[in-house]
């Protein structure tokens, strides 16, 4: 099972063992009292969380010392875990679901999905398809989900663009 990062640990806080909590999800109501995640070769489970403020206690840990050993530490799911606990609204992925999808543009491959760069826009870092590099184009390219992305097929792993071609051909 892959492990996915979803928060990372900060300072403590106060006397009782909380600590700051910075979030890596898009999804962070599965912080809740009772979850338990993986960190390194243990396992955390939340007592309290403030997410508002930042701050979140788990079981055990009472003191601000025993809170200061998982400072910096990463807490981890699983992408079943995530599916289970998540229930995503129509028209949206788990990113876990979208890397290694092939992308198509008028029945033609345009590449595979290699990652995925989080700002304000979400865009596709697309490895060109071989055949298309050997005759000049980039061997890598990025579109903006929501701007270029027509269908995602997740269990095909095949995503249908519109108007990445000519990005691509912008860029040759």
């Amino acid at each position: 099972m892959k492990k996915i990062p979803i928060a990372k640990l900060g300072k403590s806080h106060g006397i009782k063992g909380w600590q700051k909590i910075h979030l890596l999800t898009d999804f962070p109501e599965q912080f809740k009292p009772g979850a338990t995640f993986s960190s390194d070769k243990t396992s955390l489970t939340i007592d309290k969380i403030d997410l508002k403020k930042g701050l979140v206690k788990f079981k055990g840990v009472d003191t601000p010392e025993e809170a200061k050993k998982l400072t910096n530490r990463m807490l981890y799911t699983t992408e079943e875990e995530t599916k289970e606990n998540i229930k995503l609204k129509e028209n949206e992925y788990f990113w876990f679901d979208i890397l290694g999808c092939d992308v198509f543009e008028d029945g033609k491959k345009l590449g595979k999905v290699k990652d995925i760069e989080r700002a304000d826009v979400d865009y596709l870092i697309i490895n060109t398809d071989e055949e298309l590099v050997k005759k000049g184009y980039p061997k890598r390219f990025l579109i903006d989900f929501k701007r270029h992305v027509k269908n995602v097929d997740v269990e095909n792993k095949k995503i249908q663009s519109q108007g990445a071609i000519d990005i691509l051909e912008s860029i040759k």
